[in-house]
């Protein structure tokens, strides 16, 4: 099974894609889609398509985008509950961030970039751990966010996805480049879809 998932799926650019990579882009793209339209399926293809990301990433020496997929695996179950539970039996409702947690979540995002960031240089064989780190760091921020419905998780998503898509380009995941790409133009379409719905909740 191993062995399949790795085998070439398709050549893209001269480089070959994995179905593994293939597979778990499907799942991530279906994933931010449900997200957008608050629907709370996304959350278990984000713990499928993790699992698979984990893989792939360690394969490429990313091992803190690699362990980070663990963690997402754990908080994509946690967020589903948190979606499905509610507030007193209705839907979680969208709203924004007060001004000071917005700036206790940005220091702390900060120092737990560069915690991983030197964990991974001093004891990883990585060849780019700050850029690694950083995206491992803050995607925590962004999934904690998305969790509770905050309108900011977008902000963090897009920051997040631009980093992660030089990564992967770097990398040659070019198919996960793609999507991250794309991830970017969805995250803000996520921040009009969902300021929207903050408006109306807030009314």
């Amino acid at each position: 099974m191993t062995e399949l998932l790795f085998s070439t799926a398709f050549t893209l650019w001269g480089l070959d894609t994995s179905w593994l990579e293939l597979i778990a882009v499907l799942l991530a793209f279906a994933m931010i889609v449900c997200n957008i339209v608050e629907w709370h399926w996304g959350w278990p293809l984000a713990a499928i398509s993790s699992v698979l990301y984990f893989f792939l990433f360690w394969s490429q020496r990313l091992y803190g985008d690699a362990l980070l997929q663990v963690l997402f695996v754990v908080l994509a179950l946690w967020g589903w509950s948190v979606w499905l539970r509610g507030v007193e039996g209705a839907p979680l409702p969208v709203t924004r961030m007060p001004a000071r947690q917005r700036f206790t979540l940005a220091w702390m995002g900060t120092l737990l970039w560069l915690s991983t960031g030197a964990v991974l240089l001093n004891f990883t064989d990585t060849d780019v751990p700050w850029w690694d780190a950083f995206p491992t760091a803050f995607s925590l921020v962004g999934q904690y966010l998305l969790a509770h419905k905050r309108l900011e998780n977008w902000a963090v998503w897009i920051i997040v996805n631009i980093v992660a898509a030089g990564l992967f380009a770097w990398k040659g995941l070019w198919l996960t480049t793609l999507l991250y790409l794309a991830f970017i133009a969805l995250s803000g379409l996520g921040w009009r879809t969902w300021a929207k719905h903050a408006e109306v909740e807030a009314a």
